[in-house]
C-alpha cells in the first residue's frame, strides 16, 4: 500500500537549503543509489523508535509491526521526493505517524473513541494524590506534606533492576496515547522539546502538560514499587 507523498516535500532532489546533516546527505545519497547496507542501517537506527511510536497510536503489538512494515515502504517510495526540508529523522518518523494514525483511526471504527484519547477525569485529575500536600489553611499550605525521596538517593543496582524496569514499562504501556508518545521520545529516545512539538504536530504547552503528566504517572508507581 502507498503512503502517498511524504509530508512537507516536493518533488525533485535535495535543493541547497537542505538542513541534513553531512552524514544524513550521505545515507540519502547511498539510499538513493539502492545501497542495502545503508537500508539496513537506517533501519538499526530509527526502527526501536518507530515501534514505539506505533505503538502509543495502534491497539497491539502485530498491528505496530504492520504500521512499522509499511512505514518503510512508504519512505523508500518517497525518497525521490525528499528535499532534506527537516532531519531525515523527523521525515521517517512523519511518515510513520501518519500511517499509524491512519491504522488508529481504522481502529476506532469497531472500538471506542474513548479508549484512544485521554479521559475527562485523566485530563482534569491531579497529577499527584492531594494527600500528599499541606491542606489549605496550615501554614505552608499546597507544600509537600514529606517531600519525595530523591530517586538519585537510592543504590544504583535497585533503580536499575529489570523489576524496576518492568514496572517502568508496565506503566508507560498504560499511558493514553498522546502521553505515552511525549514520554517515549523525550524520555527514553532524549528528544528535544521542539523536535517532539515539531513531530507530533503539538505545541510546547500541551507537550510539557502531557510530558509532566506521563512522568507523575511512571514515578507515582516506581515510588510504591521502590517503596521510597
Amino acid at each position: 500500500m502507498s503512503s502517498g507523498p511524504a509530508p512537507n516535500e516536493d518533488t525533485g532532489g535535495l535543493h541547497s537549503q537542505t538542513s541534513l546533516s553531512a552524514e544524513d546527505e550521505h545515507l540519502v545519497a547511498a539510499l538513493r543509489a539502492g545501497d542495502e547496507t545503508s537500508f539496513m542501517t537506517l533501519v538499526e537506527l530509527h526502527g526501536p523508535v518507530m515501534l514505539r511510536i506505533a505503538r502509543a497510536y495502534v491497539g497491539s503489538p502485530a498491528v505496530a509491526e504492520e504500521v512499522v512494515q509499511e512505514a518503510w515502504l512508504g519512505v523508500l517510495e518517497s525518497l525521490p521526493r525528499f528535499q532534506g526540508r527537516s532531519s531525515l529523522k523527523t521525515w521517517v518518523l512523519r511518515i510513520l505517524k501518519n500511517i499509524a494514525s491512519r491504522r488508529a483511526a481504522q481502529e476506532r471504527r469497531s472500538v471506542p473513541f474513548s479508549a484512544f484519547e485521554e479521559a475527562e477525569d485523566e485530563k482534569t485529575k491531579p497529577s499527584m494524590a492531594p494527600e500528599r500536600f499541606l491542606d489549605p489553611g496550615e501554614q505552608w499550605a499546597g507544600h509537600w506534606a514529606s517531600a519525595p525521596r530523591r530517586f538519585g538517593d537510592l543504590p544504583e543496582e535497585k533503580l536499575l533492576s529489570q523489576a524496576a524496569l518492568a514496572v517502568v514499562e508496565r506503566e508507560m504501556r498504560a499511558l493514553p496515547p498522546n502521553q505515552l508518545a511525549v514520554i517515549a521520545l523525550r524520555d527514553v529516545e532524549g528528544w528535544e522539546a521542539g523536535e517532539v512539538c515539531e513531530l507530533l504536530d503539538i505545541s510546547e504547552a500541551n507537550q510539557r502538560v502531557l510530558l509532566h503528566r506521563a512522568r507523575s504517572r511512571v514515578r507515582r508507581a516506581l515510588e510504591t514499587h521502590l517503596a521510597v
